[in-house]
């Protein structure tokens, strides 16, 4: 059996060994515990989560390729969330995700897993996992959905929706028409089109070295990604016979580049969370500030909603990621490696840009500094992030009264009221929905904007929030305000009046009034009280432990490796 893990299991003549055969013979050739790798697959598939109701299939492709290699593939269903359909917030449970597949990983005798994920929890929740317990993985992503159309035009899925719905408070559509355009929406298998944090995860997730350069972005429906997923299994009984691990090729120049992918394809906010928990896993030392010093700079290349014009599809047939790298290679650390074993800077010498409309030259960017940007003040003294590039550019830097919401709860019901004090300089403030005051933090921060001054012609203002945002929403939103109003942040002191002055160039977001002034307040009893009182499961243990935004809203006993080894059997 060699070095292999399973042998634990499998190798000897006692009785354990004996059960553990037994009992998984099953069909398996004879020689299955002799030697060979066992591959499990890590499928995120769920009839709940319909961005990845599909990976069945791709599972069985890898299945065949991990055959094909030698191995045995093993399926694992984990634990999916689906984010259009899971209350309170998807985002309350990637922790809990990646903790079972974690502990599942390791309690099972497995030498290696290929990852499956697709919907925006999925990866993440996954590169978690693997990063913990550091047996040799690789990501799969879903891809996303074909191009749907409505009245003529392309649909953007989430983009299009907040779009839609703005122009019929608005009084410009129709709701009979809204509702025409849903049938529309979902052309196909696969996760959203845009470049929301489905996408963005899955080109980081291949930046970053953990899936095989030039697969991510393959759309769901495409035979090629099959194929991939073929040649991944293969893969991941090489990287068992290489002993290739997370812990062996993702270092801080993996983070380098996949800060810089995600600033130029205009990726979602959300990546800034999810890679400082992956890093945290890891024990990386990446700050908040890394992603302002490396990606800031960065030109946006890619034109797609919801910072331009175009969908994944247009993506992937102009050049994908890799393109992308290409362009900006010289701003990649070349000494980052991946699943491969090879660096990820020798997959770009082929790459090429075959639609200069979607994939700009890093000549003529779409935006010529357009990451995101992190922000401190008095409102944010561990930070905020911006995305520029989805920001109106005139509001960028802004002065205005905040009008302040304790609850998603409180802004639902006020917002569209006539009488409210509001007009397109006020700063509206939405707080209560950070990890632990929803807790979850949920995608609210690109908050709609009150219906009077949408029908006046308004489209954009500044927005402040201690939660999330989709990735496929956009607007001048200032999000993951830390620390958070519920953690005792400065944001639970603001009163509706207060001046707040946003500047993206010098990163600064502030509340003009005293420091001890606003301490003297006392937070408002409503910003700090949470959305409920958990009284048990896993909620309860999700607040007492969650983390702030700025380290990755992980739980802090999960911080950090415990590798894959039990040294105790179970008979």
């Amino acid at each position: 059996m060699g070095k292999l893990r399973s042998a634990q299991w499998y190798a000897g003549q006692d009785r354990n060994a004996y059960i553990h055969r037994a009992w998984m013979r099953r069909g398996v050739p004879d020689d299955a515990f002799e030697g060979r790798p066992q591959i499990a697959i890590a499928n995120t598939a769920s009839d709940l989560t319909p961005c990845n109701a599909h990976l069945g299939e791709v599972a069985a492709s890898v299945r065949n390729g991990v055959y094909e290699a030698g191995g045995i593939p093993l399926e694992m269903p984990v634990v999916s969330l689906g984010e259009t359909n899971v209350r309170p917030t998807a985002m309350l449970w990637r922790n809990m995700a990646a903790m079972a597949t974690e502990e599942m990983l390791r309690a099972n005798p497995i030498d290696g897993v290929v990852l499956l994920g697709g919907c925006d929890k999925t990866i993440p929740s996954l590169l978690m996992a693997a990063a913990s317990v550091d047996l040799p993985a690789v990501v799969v992503p879903g891809g996303p959905m074909l191009t749907g159309t409505f009245r003529g035009n392309p649909l953007g899925c989430g983009t299009d929706v907040w779009r839609l719905s703005e122009e019929v408070r608005a009084g410009t559509l129709s709701q009979e028409q809204f509702v025409r355009s849903e049938s529309s929406m979902i052309r196909s298998r696969g996760h959203c089109n845009t470049m929301g944090t489905a996408s963005t995860m899955a080109l980081v997730a291949e930046a970053l070295g953990m899936v095989v350069p030039g697969v991510a972005g393959t759309p769901a429906p495409d035979s090629r990604l099959l194929q991939a997923a073929h040649g991944t299994g293969r893969l991941a009984v090489d990287m068992v016979t290489a002993e290739r691990r997370p812990s062996t090729f993702l270092t801080k120049a993996s983070f380098h580049n996949a800060i810089v992918a995600l600033a130029a394809v205009g990726g979602s906010t959300n990546a800034v969370v999810h890679l400082l928990a992956i890093a945290g896993r890891l024990g990386i030392d990446l700050t908040l500030d890394d992603f302002d010093r490396i990606g800031s700079r960065v030109p946006v290349l890619v034109d797609l909603q919801p910072a331009g014009r175009f969908l994944m599809e247009d993506f992937h047939r102009a050049g994908g990621l890799l393109a992308v790298l290409r362009e900006v290679r010289e701003l990649l650390d070349p000494e980052a490696t991946t699943v491969t074993g090879q660096r990820l800077v020798d997959s770009l010498d082929d790459a090429s840009i075959w639609d200069a409309e979607v994939i700009r030259t890093r000549a003529q960017p779409l935006v010529a500094q357009g990451g995101i940007a992190v922000l401190r003040g008095s409102l944010a003294p561990d930070g905020a992030v911006i995305k520029p590039a989805a920001a109106s550019p005139h509001l960028l830097r802004h002065r205005g009264p905040a009008v302040v919401f304790d609850s998603v709860e409180d802004f639902h019901a006020r917002i569209d009221d006539p009488g409210l004090d509001v007009d397109a300089d006020s700063v509206l403030v939405l707080r209560g929905c950070g990890p632990k005051g929803y807790p979850g933090m949920p995608e609210v921060s690109n908050m709609p904007l009150p219906k009077k001054l949408l029908e006046a012609g308004v489209r954009d203002m500044v927005r402040i929030c201690d939660g999330r945002m989709s990735g496929t929403a956009y607007g001048t939103v200032v999000l993951h305000v830390a620390p958070e109003a519920a953690a005792g942040g400065p944001l639970a002191f603001v009163r509706t009046g207060d001046i707040i002055t946003l500047d993206v160039e010098a990163r600064s977001i502030d509340v003009e009034v005293p420091a001890d002034e606003l301490l003297a307040r006392g937070p408002n009893s409503a910003a700090v009280a949470g959305y409920a009182d958990p009284r048990r499961g896993w909620e309860r243990l999700y607040i007492d432990h969650v983390q702030q935004a700025d380290t990755g809203a992980d739980l802090d006993f999960l911080v950090g490796s415990s590798g894959s080894e039990v040294a105790r059997e179970s008979h």
